[in-house]
């Protein structure tokens, strides 16, 4: 008998666009759970980021991040769009939407209407910032998140190049979804255990600065503050990728033993009776002495040599490998974490899955990333819609 997936027989009505509320959409919908798409007719903003291969508005990032979902493209502006709408809610376990809080109310897609729909539903707003705070609604992108978050500060810490600087990536769009998982995760549970809805909301500002004040809030974590603020480790500028006779390695020898270890393969064990360095703690407190010291022998060998010895010797170790180089590393192969698929229309495609592996109730392989409106007619006739009632 084919095994259920974890969250088989949920559904969920996703009103979310661009990378945030898709991305933590993906993660339920690879779960197993029935995420519908809600979509305006030209679809979703993230179709357009990057390149079709055939179909336009079919992106690598659309089919990546929308994997496993149903798309619908009714124009809810419209009375036969509006009823749909509230009939697919009325069947759904989860609402999920990135709706700004003061236009909430105007699309009446607020809570106390939703849940007059469905009385126990799981209601998820994701906002840029706390609707408590002065800051509520207003326009939130990941480079104003990673500005006001503390991230662009970082990188001048380390290198005292005074340039605020973004992180590459969309990390406030994808952290916040990744909060946004685990909450509707832990609403679905609250309700299974009591027959409740609620109200969830997930602040893309304070998901990003309670990952960033994790560690580098640091010694301002007391009050008052017993020393400054951010993990000197972390800030370290000699913590940094080290040049080796043709490339670039990582080591992290943290443990004392390791330490130890390393300097005695380095030829080098007399560093660590030098004032400063004889103890774990005062290794810690002076590590750019340390890294300074492994810089200076690195270059001797190649990276290829390095690791060999080092994995001999169980110290952690590194090379740096390119976005590129992730296709091909044999890591990543064994653990199958790249498949190429077959997508009905847009051909052969390169596939990421979720890095979480369950030994029951995840299925291995979703649906493909949907076309838009793909599903509007199959979805409504679920709902029970008459011919004459389809948006």
């Amino acid at each position: 008998m084919k095994q259920k997936a974890i969250l088989e027989g949920i559904r969920i009505t996703d009103m979310t666009s661009v990378i945030f509320g898709p991305y933590c959409t993906q993660i339920l919908a690879d779960l197993g759970a029935d995420v519908i798409k809600v979509e305006p007719r030209g679809g979703d903003a993230s179709r357009n980021i990057g390149k079709s291969s055939h179909t336009k508005l079919m992106g690598g990032l659309h089919l990546r991040m929308n994997r496993g979902k149903r798309s619908v493209d009714w124009d809810i502006k419209t009375p036969k769009g509006r009823h749909a709408l509230e009939r697919l809610i009325s069947t759904s376990d989860v609402l999920i939407h990135n709706i700004r809080p003061d236009a909430t109310e105007r699309a009446q897609l607020d809570y106390e209407t939703v849940r007059a729909l469905r009385p126990d539903i799981v209601y998820v707003q994701c906002t840029g910032f706390d609707t408590r705070g002065p800051s509520s609604g207003q326009p939130a992108y990941d480079d104003i998140i990673q500005a006001a978050s503390g991230i662009a500060s970082l990188l001048p810490m380390v290198d005292a190049n005074p340039a605020p600087r973004f992180v590459p990536m969309a990390m406030a769009d994808k952290v916040s979804g990744l909060h946004g998982a685990y909450a509707v995760l832990a609403a679905i549970i609250h309700r299974l255990r009591t027959g409740e809805g609620q109200m969830v909301e997930v602040p893309m500002l304070e998901s990003l600065v309670s990952f960033n004040l994790l560690d580098h809030l640091y010694e301002e974590t007391f009050v008052p503050p017993i020393g400054p603020i951010g993990y000197t480790r972390q800030l370290d500028p000699t913590r940094q990728p080290l040049p080796t006779k043709d490339g670039y390695i990582v080591v992290a020898p943290y443990q004392d033993n390791r330490w130890i270890r390393v300097f005695e393969l380095l030829d080098m064990s007399e560093i660590l009776e030098e004032p400063g360095l004889t103890d774990l703690m005062s290794r810690r407190e002076n590590a750019d002495r340390l890294y300074t010291a492994l810089a200076s022998r690195l270059p001797e060998r190649t990276t290829a040599e390095w690791l060999a010895l080092f994995a001999e010797n169980s110290i952690p170790a590194s090379r740096i490998n390119s976005l590129h180089d992730l296709l091909e590393d044999p890591q990543l192969a064994a653990s199958g974490l790249f498949r190429e698929r077959e997508h009905p229309s847009e051909g052969t495609y390169r596939e990421v899955r979720g890095p979480v592996r369950f030994s029951a109730g995840c299925p291995e392989e979703v649906c493909h990333a949907p076309r838009i409106g793909e599903h509007s007619a199959s979805v409504a006739h679920e709902l029970g819609l008459e011919p004459e009632q389809m948006p």
